[in-house]
């Protein structure tokens, strides 16, 4: 039997494809920062993170298995794409990372778990109704990826102070516009 583009089983298909090509351009892009961090303290924490959504990606392909949805390597390949795009990204200098580099990519990361979040909860839902799907593993993928989360935003807060906190001790930076103004309207002063 055909799908039709408003059948429910053709939408979850597509659903799912766009989460895998997504997991492929998240996993390159964690990879990439966990090498970048080798021997750092995060290092280990983001090639552990790398290992995990790996896996996570393998347990969405066995998903669309048990439920017949094909891959459609037209959109993973999309997908690389962008994540390679996405290494074009001003990061404020020209040939070297910037510690903007890491607050920029840990949020990209992060942005990735947490729609593979939404993506375990889906189907941990749908696996009420859908005797293909396992409701324990959905609720431990799911568990999972909240943890991941979790280790992304402390990674993050860490990323933020190293790139965005004055030193202590350091003279304030003068201001660049308006010295002396009070803040605009909407603002926070």
């Amino acid at each position: 039997m055909k799908r039709t583009a408003q059948d429910p089983r053709h939408l979850l298909g597509v659903y799912l494809n766009d989460h895998l090509a997504g997991a492929g351009a998240g996993i390159a892009l964690v990879k990439r920062t966990a090498r970048a961090h080798r021997g750092t303290d995060a290092g280990p924490r983001l090639a552990a993170l790398a290992g995990e959504i790996s896996e996570d990606r393998d347990s969405l392909r066995e998903v669309m298995m048990a439920l017949d949805v094909p891959a459609n390597d037209l959109r993973m390949l999309l997908g690389m794409a962008v994540a390679q795009a996405g290494r074009l990204k001003p990061n404020g200098r020209l040939l070297s990372r910037s510690p903007l580099s890491d607050v920029l990519e840990l949020e990209a990361i992060r942005l990735g778990v947490e729609g593979n979040k939404e993506l375990w909860r889906t189907l941990h839902t749908l696996a009420r109704s859908d005797p293909l799907l396992d409701a324990e593993a959905m609720g431990r993928l799911l568990a999972r990826a909240e943890r991941q989360a979790d280790t992304l935003e402390a990674l993050r807060l860490a990323a933020v102070g190293r790139a965005l906190r004055s030193a202590p001790g350091a003279a304030p930076a003068a201001p660049r516009h308006g010295a002396g103004r009070a803040p605009k309207a909407g603002w926070a002063s």
